[in-house]
């Protein structure tokens, strides 16, 4: 890495200590539009906050593109330009990543209780999404223009905004990994584990199995159907079996319908299963084994959709000075330690560090209860968290790899 001018990370963070009540009103704003994954509208309106909250705090991008997601929100790039000594030809380009829907149905927000103040008295802010991952979309935005008032040269920032992760990212997929090609380093802005960055994540499955039996009238002659819930719930517990905790593999079978009346043998049936594994080695056995289940009634037949979506993440060789450099940036703005930490969740990050660049995630919020309700952040800590992505910005000025 080329050593230049930055701006010093405990200054940037005394400064966004000082907007942190905007920072935080940014934040809310954005969860007082619901983002449900599966409502198009919701999400179409939410990127249009989204995108006028940005150029509301940086004004408007250099270059802009919205990519339409079909029957998933859409996928929205926004690029500033690099500013100052160093920036333009060989200067470094920062690729900012967050997704904007949640996992919560439209309508959430109504009932939603606001949480007392934690064991240790210190306050804590909640509601659908602010945790995973609203608060760290705020706190990019605002990272980036604290680290442009501060004067010092910065590298070219690209935010990619995805209205699909929760369930995917379906439709965004290859748009972050063309743009994460084209960018020097990828910080995600997901939440962290308990104040820690995120440098390896689990390989997630989204498998559906189907079982189609024989119809058959449950009274008159059940002898002659062949059920597809029963051979389907055999198929269930004999795939939990497969799971293998101790290599950090797990099964669950999160969905499950079938038939068509109550007095009906059943004939259809589904499952819908995620599976999460660490290795590649792991996702191959799971392979084989799934497929080697049998159940009792060879008339019903069974077909796995082995929809492998996102593939194991690990700290890559390109990643490690990354993590090091945050660490730097961390120890400049007075912390003790910046740790890193592996978590069973997957994220986009997984895509980008498959392609073996340079990516860390877990940049965004400090808080818990991802998926959960009452899922908040602690708003003492969204100053630190600011300028700790502000402060790695002012050290990307020139190119962290080749």
């Amino acid at each position: 890495m080329t050593a230049s001018p930055a701006p010093a990370a405990a200054a940037l963070t005394t400064r966004a200590q000082e907007v942190s009540s905007r920072i935080v009103d940014d934040i809310l704003t954005l969860v007082r539009l619901e983002t449900s994954s599966y409502d198009l509208p919701g999400l179409a309106a939410g990127l249009d906050l989204l995108r006028e909250l940005t150029v509301q705090r940086l004004g408007q991008p250099d270059h802009e593109h919205r990519y339409p997601g079909g029957e998933c929100g859409d996928t929205l790039t926004l690029t500033y330009a690099g500013t100052g000594t160093g920036a333009g030809t060989g200067a470094g380009h920062v690729l900012l990543v967050g997704h904007y829907d949640t996992v919560w149905p439209t309508g959430t927000l109504a009932g939603w209780e606001q949480p007392g103040a934690s064991d240790d008295g210190r306050d804590r802010l909640s509601g659908p999404g602010i945790f995973d991952m609203k608060t760290g979309l705020a706190q990019g935005i605002w990272a980036l223009k604290l680290a442009r008032e501060s004067g010092a040269p910065l590298p070219t920032v690209t935010f990619l905004f995805n209205g699909d992760e929760e369930i995917g990212s379906l439709s965004s997929r290859p748009v972050i990994e063309e743009a994460a090609q084209k960018a020097d380093v990828t910080l995600v802005l997901e939440p962290t584990a308990h104040g820690a960055v995120k440098t390896a994540r689990k390989g997630t499955g989204i498998f559906q199995v189907t079982a189609t039996g024989v119809e058959a009238h449950a009274g008159l002659a059940p002898q002659d159907g062949a059920s597809a819930i029963t051979a389907l719930s055999e198929f269930v517990v004999a795939a939990a079996k497969v799971a293998a905790p101790d290599r950090g593999t797990t099964i669950n079978t999160g969905l499950f319908r079938g038939g068509s009346a109550i007095n009906v043998v059943a004939g259809q049936a589904t499952a819908g299963v995620d599976i999460r594994v660490s290795s590649e080695a792991e996702q191959a056995r799971v392979d084989e084994e799934l497929d080697a289940i049998t159940v009792s009634d060879p008339r019903v037949r069974i077909e796995i959709d082995h929809a492998w979506n996102r593939p194991p993440m690990t700290l890559n060789a390109a990643s490690a000075p990354l993590l090091a450099l945050a660490r730097e940036v961390a120890r400049e703005q007075g912390r003790d330690s910046l740790p890193d930490t592996a978590v069973g969740g997957a994220s986009d990050a997984n895509f980008v560090a498959a392609l073996g660049l340079p990516v860390l995630c877990g940049m965004g919020a400090v808080g818990d209860g991802a998926h959960a309700q009452g899922e908040f952040i602690y708003p003492d800590t969204v100053a630190a968290q600011t300028g700790l992505v502000a402060g790695v910005l002012g050290r990307l000025v020139r190119p962290l790899r080749g």
